[in-house]
């Protein structure tokens, strides 16, 4: 591997600084490439630790160069160190590339063949992921309605129609009950459970309806 130049001292980096954003535009474009050349050796540096991800060097260095370069471009002298905030710019450029390349790799995987059905056609192990997926959408969107109709519970009926509600439909984690027992359990008639139980649906649909 080729011979870094030598950091710069805390003195020279301020000046340099300096220059990038108060220079004649000579002044800051010089003092960005000095900027860059005397920390390459930190990149490679950092680069190091990701030698054994199958990627060449020489690649793993101009990736991290560019961190470097976006480093350079929005720091803030106020807060330090370049080089302190570089590694992070250097290092969040090389995992972008590395779960880049790995995203990737697994998308192509999914659609390579895993075997053959009953009459001869290829399956690809996507097809298979995705029969056995729910359909996300429409799980939210059951969600979003569960809390939406917890809410209209809350707003538009009384304690006794709440009560009824949750007792026949299990809403609060336990097992449905029939009218006859939530009537046992309230000490009132089956009938009167169920006009409780048809009105307070009318009011939720009625509600539902207008949201």
């Amino acid at each position: 591997m080729k011979t870094f130049q030598k950091p710069l001292t805390q003195g020279e980096e301020a000046e340099c600084i300096r220059l990038l954003r108060e220079g004649s535009p000579a002044e800051a474009r010089q003092a960005k490439e000095i900027l860059i050349e005397r920390n390459l050796r930190l990149v490679a540096h950092i680069a190091k630790k990701y030698q054994n991800a199958e990627e060449d060097m020489e690649d793993l260095i101009s990736i991290g160069c560019i961190g470097l370069i976006k480093a350079i471009d929005t720091f803030d002298d106020r807060k330090g160190r370049l080089a302190t905030y570089a590694c992070r710019c250097i290092d969040n450029e090389l995992l972008m590339l590395l779960r880049g390349k790995k995203k990737t790799s697994r998308e192509v995987s999914l659609f390579e063949p895993i075997g053959q059905d009953k009459e001869g056609n290829e399956i690809h192990l996507v097809d298979v992921i995705e029969q056995q997926q729910p359909d996300i959408i429409e799980n939210m969107e059951l969600s979003g309605n569960i809390k939406k109709l917890f809410l209209l519970m809350e707003d538009s009926l009384t304690d006794r129609e709440r009560e009824i509600l949750v007792m026949r439909y299990g809403l609060s984690g336990s097992r449905e009950a029939t009218q006859n027992e939530v009537g046992a359990v309230l000490g009132i008639s089956r009938s009167y459970v169920s006009r409780i139980e048809k009105k307070a649906l009318g009011k939720l649909r009625e509600k539902f309806e207008q949201e």
